[in-house]
């Protein structure tokens, strides 16, 4: 097989390109800037921005699969670089596969597709997408995912969505060390009573569940043109694994609190307050954070483990102590 990763020197992408190597495929990366660490896994590294369909339709030429989890993430900035990296960037993925012949497309979205501000306790994919957007980044993302979804074609362009929710380990750029930080600076508060529930996803185990989605693609087959949630498939506190986190960084606890709707009514009134100033700083709190870190967000993998086997491979005790030993090493 002969895989196109983009997004391929992103945390989840090249993990990825790792597993695909291991397993003996032949990978293309795409990626915006020189990477050295791809270079010397000795896949075929081409430079290009997911924003150019020139550049992405090239990648797709000769290609069996694609896995595209090239994205921007995040609470905050302009429609603009969201909507044209996440929705148009895929829209250019989804046009360079057709013209190439590409069979196979797996899109990495996201959970928050479906989230509007409410609990998500044990919800699967039959939950419709929000009706109202947060933040930017989960509406760009459903938009994308749908157009996916969209172009499946049983006797062309196979395709699904994988929506891993929250994705950790050892090299994480983004969510352990924006908590770590944030704790470290004294600006991490616990939102609500500390009770919601979270499900969250080792990336070996979010790696693993893109290979055999993309192995179980094949006309007729129930993975086309579906959605499926991914994670540990065992919810946990919030807080207590925020916390356990920290505890990995030798940080305390969290202690201080704040009533979720206090927070999101400050992220409410920080947001206007950003945006009438046109500050390019991210607020310190935004409703979209304030209502992922005070309410549930767990969901049924179920279809996922029926239509093409997915068990975590890492298990959440084996993750940390990975992650402990990462964030200990002597830099």
């Amino acid at each position: 097989m002969k895989t196109l990763v983009t997004g391929a020197g992103g945390f989840l992408g090249q993990y990825l390109v790792e597993r695909l190597i291991a397993r003996g495929d032949s990978v293309r990366a795409f990626v915006r800037r020189p990477n050295a660490e791809l270079e010397q896994l000795g896949v075929e590294v081409v430079l290009g921005d997911i924003r150019d369909p020139v550049a992405v339709a090239r990648a797709c030429e000769q290609i069996d699969v694609v896995h595209h989890t090239a994205a921007i993430a995040g609470i905050w900035g302009p429609w603009r670089d969201f909507y044209e990296i996440n929705t148009l960037g895929t829209e250019h993925v989804i046009a360079g596969c057709r013209k190439h012949r590409v069979p196979k497309l797996v899109y990495t979205s996201s959970p928050s597709v479906t989230f509007d501000g409410g609990d998500q306790s044990g919800i699967n994919e039959s939950a419709p997408y929000a009706t109202q957007w947060l933040a930017h980044y989960p509406h760009s993302k459903a938009l994308a995912e749908a157009k996916v979804l969209a172009a499946h074609d049983d006797r062309g362009l196979l395709t699904c969505a994988l929506r891993p929710h929250l994705i950790w380990g050892p090299r994480d750029r983004h969510l352990v060390p924006r908590l770590i930080d944030r704790a470290y600076s004294g600006r991490l508060l616990r939102v609500g009573a500390g009770e919601n529930l979270i499900d969250m996803i080792y990336v070996d185990n979010a790696a693993e569940a893109q290979l055999q989605a993309a192995d179980a693609l094949a006309p007729g087959s129930p993975v086309g043109g579906r959605a499926y949630f991914l994670s540990q498939g065992e919810p946990v506190n919030c807080w207590q694994w925020i916390d356990q986190l920290l505890e990995l960084a030798w940080l305390r606890p969290v202690r201080r609190s704040i009533s979720l709707g206090a927070a999101y009514a400050i992220g409410a009134v920080l947001e206007a307050v950003w945006r009438t100033a046109r500050l390019k700083s991210e607020p310190p709190m935004t409703r979209f954070l304030a209502a992922q870190l005070g309410r549930d967000h767990w969901f049924d993998i179920s279809a996922a483990r029926r239509d093409f086997g997915y068990r975590p491979i890492v298990s959440t005790d084996e993750g940390m102590q990975r992650l402990k030993k990462w964030l200990r090493a002597d830099p």
